[in-house]
Parts: structure tokens; C-alpha cells; sequence
């Protein structure tokens, strides 16, 4: 019996970025049946109505058209969900500003395979294909910080083997259906940023190990969705999620970790100020705020 694997793409306004990677997807080499589903958020660039009139008529392509934007974990599980229903082994979670080399899938398979874990690629940055964005993430000490490794260097093979890591970047991970069972969905009350970081230690909590698969290789558009770090609902989130996060899992180390995150977000919202972008700072203030709003509610 074929293999099935579902790639899950996330839009929200990226009419630009998801024909191309839909058709990198669709080139994939192997064996194992591929299904893309899209689920778009609410888009208003009319990237909805292109998806449906450039692949609606694509058995390989499937649209999930949601009623509002729910931001990208409930998006992803909306797309888990019905890849289960479907009877999908394996499911790639894989940003829509990407696009994926003919033997990425394949070998990202391979190693989930052999390791029964969570799979992510090394991925490069699109405008820039031989420097790195991302070659295996891992937790700092104490705080807990997601780091990626080997960010902005030039890629000469440096990070090219399969090895351990901590943090799965969200950007591109791939699960199977036991791992979905055992770790779960993605937690929805992030709605953007963060989400992969609680993933990535709830799997750890649930003995899930993350491979780093140096041989399979994905191009990304950074920031392509979000907008950078211009945006200030992308200073609110990471204020707030970073909290929430921590919270949940860092136990009594948090006290210790908050001490941290004041003096950062201290200093980056003086550097806002002077740089006349008194809306971030406004943003973060509210994510901080937000926050104890609902820190009760918190493991």
C-alpha cells in the first residue's frame, strides 16, 4: 500500500508566493502519495480565488476555506484534522512563502523513518540560496531562547549530516500520525509566533525527538507572510506568546526568565522610540499586558 503524506500550507494574503510553491511540491520525487491542502485565512488579495482557478481542478491540491483569520496553528490543525480524516501517515507543515527542492520530501521521510521523530530541513533563504536561515534549532540554558543554528552563514556543507536538535522551526516540519497522537495539535491561543516553540518542548515532555535532515532543502521567502519585524502586531505576538510559552514550561525557572525578557523588551522598546516607531512599543506594551490578563489561565 502507497505511503500517504500531506503538505499543509497556511495562507493569508500570499497570493504571490503559493503557485510556486505548490508546483516545488508537486515535483517531488518518490514513491509516496502527495497531497497539498490549503487553508486560507480569510485572505482579501484575491489569493483565494486564484488557488481555486489556477489548481480547484488539481485532484493533488485540496482547499480549506476558512471564515475569518484564525492565525496560523488553528489554520495548520484545520489541515491536520482533515489529512487524519483522510487516512494521511504523515503530514509536512511548510510555510507558503517556500519552495522545496524534487528531493526534500523524500528524504525528510527517510530520516523520520529511521527515527520515528519530528523532521525538519535545512532551509536557506530564497534570494540568497547558498546562506542559511535555519540548520537545526536549539533551547538556550536557563531561559529557554529558540536558537537557530548557523543563521546568515554561508552554507559550504558545514551542516549537511542528520543529528539531534531542540527547536523545530515551524517554517517546514514534518510529523507522522503517532507523533500527532502523542504530542497533539498546536496549540491555538498563540495565533501567530511561538507556536512551534511550545511544539518543540511539549515533544521533548512526551520523550519526541527532533532530527535535523541537512540534506533536504527548503528556500523561504523570510518574513514573506508577516511582514519583519515592521509590523507591530508581530511585536504584540512575540511579546505575549514568548510569556505564555515560557510559562507553560519552564517552571520555577520562569521567575528567572522574566527578569530576562524585562530587560530585553525594555531595551527594544527605547530602541523603537528613538528610531520614531512608537507604534512597536505600543504593541509590545499590550502584548505584556494581554499577557497577565490571562497568566491564571496558564500551566
Amino acid at each position: 500500500m502507497k505511503e500517504k503524506l500531506s503538505v499543509i500550507l497556511v495562507n493569508y494574503n500570499g497570493k504571490r508566493y503559493n503557485d510556486k510553491c505548490i508546483a516545488s511540491i508537486l515535483k517531488s520525487q518518490g514513491k509516496e502519495q502527495i497531497q497539498v491542502v490549503v487553508v486560507d485565512n480569510a485572505s482579501t488579495d484575491g489569493s483565494l480565488e486564484a488557488l481555486r482557478q489556477n489548481w480547484g481542478a488539481d485532484e493533488r491540491v485540496y482547499i480549506i476555506s476558512l471564515d475569518r483569520n484564525y492565525g496560523f496553528s488553528k489554520a495548520n490543525n484545520e489541515g491536520i484534522k482533515w489529512a487524519a480524516a483522510q487516512g494521511y501517515q504523515y503530514i509536512m507543515l511548510l510555510n507558503n512563502d517556500t519552495e522545496i527542492e524534487p528531493q526534500t520530501v523524500y528524504r525528510m521521510l527517510e530520516c523520520q523513518r529511521r527515527t520515528g521523530g519530528i523532521v525538519v530541513p535545512k532551509i536557506l533563504y530564497a534570494d540568497e540560496p547558498d546562506r542559511i536561515w535555519y540548520a537545526g534549532g536549539f533551547f538556550s540554558p536557563v531561559i529557554r531562547k529558540a536558537v537557530s543554528r548557523g543563521m546568515g552563514q554561508k552554507d559550504v556543507g558545514q551542516y549537511s549530516k542528520e543529528e539531534y536538535c531542540t527547536f523545530a522551526n515551524g517554517c517546514c516540519m514534518l510529523l507522522s500520525e503517532e507523533i500527532i497522537s502523542r504530542v497533539g495539535l498546536l496549540d491555538e491561543s498563540f495565533f501567530l509566533y511561538y507556536e512551534d516553540t511550545e511544539y518543540s518542548m511539549r515533544a521533548a515532555e512526551s520523550n519526541i525527538k527532533i532530527t535535523f535532515c541537512g540534506s533536504a532543502a527548503v528556500y523561504h521567502k523570510v518574513n514573506g507572510a508577516s511582514k519583519g519585524n515592521e509590523n507591530p502586531s508581530n511585536a504584540y505576538f512575540i511579546t505575549r506568546n514568548w510569556l505564555i510559552c515560557n510559562k507553560m514550561h519552564l517552571g520555577k525557572a520562569f521567575y528567572l526568565f522574566f527578569c530576562y525578557f524585562l530587560l530585553n523588551r525594555a531595551a527594544w522598546g527605547v530602541i523603537w522610540m528613538l528610531q520614531g516607531k512608537g507604534a512597536m512599543t505600543a504593541a509590545m506594551i499590550n502584548g505584556l499586558r494581554d499577557y497577565f490578563k490571562i497568566r491564571e489561565r496558564l500551566k
